[in-house]
């Protein structure tokens, strides 16, 4: 049987990326688990995890990956790296037109590339399969509370990249001292799991988003709303998930009366660019709009939350939105809202993150890759193939890679 040579791209993108979608201990996993596959590490420098911690369990090291068949990395690759007529696993921010990221597609079209995204590969419950997502979720909570600190001056974190571990990171959460706030969690998916898991560890209560919307409280809570709480059918018809997940540009936000009486949002939901967005800029303005701290963790610019002008950075999480001017500002004046919107945040936590990642990459999805794609998981995120065309499923990005829009 001839072996599938499958490469660990180092990270190319900028700022760079730490993470790794498989540690040295899961490579052996990988290997242990298919005997079909022979695995290659590109070396890094930058990568959380040396090249030594490879080498030490015997994985081969190899700068040229030119003569594998699949190559997996995290983030986008680098457009000048890209191999043609190669299988690609990326998260490479595409399929919702992201227009940073135009170019890369073309490329990959142009290549005959066939690009598999993490973000699309699901059950056939719609379930995803891989993510970063709880650790996006706790990392980006701690974040919120660092700003609330910082905002307030009521207290001061460690920035979580700055911790030598998540012991550290979570005994650091010890310092946080909120007032009688309102903190609102959009999602019920595993990113939105992980910013529960913060605020349980600091003992904020959770309340029903009825209580949230209609009662005051002494202390501070949170509460946390699915996409029923938050949209609604346009032709009236009871909320529907499957039906939403189909058809989400049947349906209509419902968000503002949340606007109204929470101090600080923390949106990890899942958001499609058919989906209705959550307020428009104009309701921002309002006076009644009271949140004054955004955390964007799912970071969806130019997306439902308007505010979002772009993403932040690990090195500078943080920057202002000016409600009247409907422009960047800056991130701490009480005028303005304080935006946290960084596109990588488990990069702020690189080993375990990586860690969770390989787990679930290797148990979920790569028997479908490197066996048999029964459940089709692999077809349902596989954005381009070797043919140079899109696939049906994502046909409706050829306008956008045609510049049309």
């Amino acid at each position: 049987m001839k072996k599938i040579k499958v490469g660990i791209l180092k990270e190319t993108k900028t700022p760079p990326d730490r993470r790794v979608a498989i540690p040295p201990k899961q490579g052996i996993d990988l290997l242990n688990k298919f005997s079909n596959v022979d695995l290659f590490i590109q070396p890094s420098e930058l990568r959380a995890y040396k090249d030594e911690e490879y080498k030490e369990l015997n994985l081969y090291m190899k700068d040229d990956l030119s003569d594998c068949d699949i190559l997996i990395g995290v983030k986008e690759v680098e457009i000048s790296e890209l191999i043609s007529n190669k299988t690609y696993l990326f998260f490479s921010h595409t399929a919702k037109k992201q227009s940073y990221n135009r170019e890369l597609l073309r490329e990959i079209l142009n290549k005959k590339i066939r690009l598999i995204d993490y973000e699309y590969l699901t059950d056939i419950q719609n379930i995803r399969l891989v993510a970063f997502g709880r650790l996006a979720g706790i990392v980006g909570t701690y974040n919120a509370l660092l700003g609330y600190g910082i905002r307030s001056g009521k207290y001061s974190l460690k920035r979580a990249h700055e911790c030598h571990d998540m012991d550290e990171f979570f005994k650091e959460l010890s310092k946080v001292n909120l007032p009688n706030i309102k903190i609102l969690i959009t999602g019920g998916g595993r990113v939105s799991h992980g910013a529960m898991e913060v605020l349980d560890y600091i003992k904020i209560e959770k309340v029903s988003p009825q209580d949230f919307l209609r009662n005051n409280f002494e202390a501070p809570v949170y509460s946390q709303i699915d996409p029923w709480h938050y949209t609604k059918r346009k032709d009236g018809e009871d909320f529907d998930l499957r039906h939403f997940f189909k058809h989400p540009y049947e349906y209509e936000s419902k968000f503002l009366p949340y606007t109204k009486v929470t101090d600080m949002l923390v949106a990890c939901h899942f958001w499609d660019p058919r989906s209705p967005r959550f307020m428009t800029k104009d309701e921002m303005k309002a006076k009644d709009f009271k949140i004054s701290l955004i955390a964007d963790v799912s970071c969806d610019v130019d997306g439902p939350i308007p505010s979002t002008l772009r993403a932040s950075t690990i090195e500078n999480p943080f920057y202002g939105y000016n409600p009247k001017t409907k422009k960047e500002d800056d991130a701490f004046n009480k005028s303005n809202i304080t935006i946290m919107a960084v596109d990588n945040l488990p990069g702020e936590a690189p080993r375990n993150a990586s860690i969770d990642f390989g787990k679930d990459l290797i148990e979920n999805v790569l028997p479908s890759l490197f066996i048999e794609d029964t459940d089709d998981i692999i077809k349902r995120a596989t954005i381009t193939d070797f043919d140079g065309k899109l696939t049906e499923k994502f046909a409706y990005l050829q306008d956008f890679v045609d510049g049309k829009e």
